[in-house]
């Protein structure tokens, strides 16, 4: 009995002795660093990733199908406009038009067939025509019979109708002379197009077919791709930009552009196109709807970089990020993005506890709906009082990576609260004793 009574007694101690540390424990001051608030420029940035491309890039392909028999370029070569890139073998073409060729000459020699026909059936259209009319004056004069005047007309007619056939037979060999000799335009178009030469000038950026290899031509549709020109004399940035940043990227805005080849180096650039569809294919709950935005590099601010070794300091295909200057400040109160806090307008609950759907916010008449919690959500700042934290309502402004702008709430060279960020977005309440510490001994102290 006395045993279990002095175990008792002993778990009585120990969890007084655990109360008391807490209270001590609780009554110890928060550690945090101060800042103070002042006069910056803010510039607001969208950030994004993509890939480097020529502005201007032609897809050579092929209207008429066979074999690569000639590839007169390679890969980084510079070409005029008009010079030959590819040969497709000829000799179907060929062929062809040597068909349609002769099919002209027939044409054109039966043409000439119809014509002297035509000749000679006028000659006899013209002795049947004074035949005719002797017969005609010695029927009227009753010296020949009624039969021999028929006789004479039929064969007048006859040689009449035969000429208009044989004018509808020449008539027809000038058309089939005409449709010929478009059919052998035609051929020597095909013909033409085994020869492929520069639309521009620019550099071949890719070949895509080689010789020996087949391609494809489809009449009317794209044929086969056989190399790429582009002009890499201006160079563009194509990026995908969230939905969500979209509606702050305007064209012309500023852009800095970081290029992974070379380090340490910022280029500038200008958005010259913002697409109005996004990029996603098809409909999913976590699909992420991204939007192109292209930035032009502007030449002048990598020029230093052209030489005779390196006319082009930029490839198709490299990766480089930008920083879209979308809004830019100046002369406004700042201060680090990590001071503001969001919280509920009593600051009872942080914005993490007021999500939480088990927690319910409940008015005067317990038998209405509940309140809305995010209609009390605010921003807010903690600020130095005499030892102690004092909570501010704030409107914020743009941002930039570090700093936020400060609307209203704040005056320049306030103290402000501004880490630890777990002690500013969850502990920190109003009238919170705190001890101001520098900023590298929290952090040290916290390792």
């Amino acid at each position: 009995m006395k045993k279990i009574y002095w175990i008792l007694i002993l778990g009585v101690l120990v969890i007084v002795a655990v109360v008391v540390m807490q209270v001590m424990k609780g009554n110890k001051p928060l550690e945090v660093y101060t800042q103070k608030a002042s006069i910056r420029q803010i510039i607001e940035i969208v950030s994004a990733t993509g890939k480097i491309q020529p502005e201007t890039e032609l897809k050579i392909t092929s209207d008429v199908s066979g074999e690569i028999t000639e590839m007169m370029v390679k890969e980084g070569d510079q070409v005029k406009k008009g010079d030959l890139l590819c040969r497709i073998k000829p000799d179907l073409y060929l062929n062809a038009f040597e068909r349609v060729k002769s099919s002209v000459n027939t044409t054109k020699a039966n043409l000439n067939t119809a014509k002297a026909q035509l000749e000679q059936a006028k000659a006899n259209l013209l002795n049947a025509e004074a035949v005719f009319n002797r017969n005609k004056k010695l029927f009227d004069q009753n010296t020949i019979s009624q039969q021999e005047y028929d006789a004479a007309k039929a064969q007048f007619d006859g040689a009449k109708a035969n000429v208009n056939a044989l004018e509808a037979g020449v008539n027809a060999s000038q058309f089939n002379i005409e449709g010929s000799e478009a059919s052998l335009k035609e051929a020597n178009t095909n013909l033409e197009k085994t020869f492929i030469y520069a639309p521009v000038d620019a550099t071949i950026s890719k070949l895509t077919s080689r010789k020996g290899e087949r391609v494809v031509g489809v009449s009317g549709m794209a044929g086969t791709e056989i190399l790429r020109l582009a002009n890499l004399n201006e160079m563009e940035v194509s990026v995908e930009v969230n939905e969500n940043d979209i509606i702050k990227v305007h064209k012309n805005d500023t852009a800095l552009i970081e290029v992974d080849a070379y380090m340490d180096k910022k280029f500038k650039g200008i958005v010259t196109e913002i697409a109005n569809s996004s990029n996603s294919n098809g409909i999913s709950i976590d699909q992420v709807t991204n939007f192109v935005v292209k930035i032009r590099l502007v030449r002048g601010s990598y020029a230093y970089l052209i030489n005779d070794k390196n006319p082009v300091p930029f490839r198709p295909g490299m990766s480089a990020s930008v920083d879209i200057q979308t809004r830019r400040v100046s002369n406004v109160i700042a201060i680090p993005i990590q001071a503001v806090t969001t919280r509920n307008k009593d600051s009872l609950q942080t914005l993490s506890e007021i999500d939480d759907p088990q927690i319910e916010v409940k008015n005067e008449n317990e038998d209405k709906d509940v309140v809305k919690a995010d209609e009390k959500i605010k921003e807010y700042v903690f600020i130095l009082n005499n030892g102690t934290s004092k909570q501010i309502e704030v409107t914020t402004g743009i941002q930039d990576n570090d700093f936020i702008q400060i609307l209203t709430g704040l005056k320049d060279k306030q103290d402000v609260i501004c880490g630890p960020y777990s002690a500013v977005s969850k502990t920190l309440k109003e009238a919170t004793k705190i001890k101001i510490v520098k900023k590298e001994d929290l952090y040290k102290t916290e390792k």
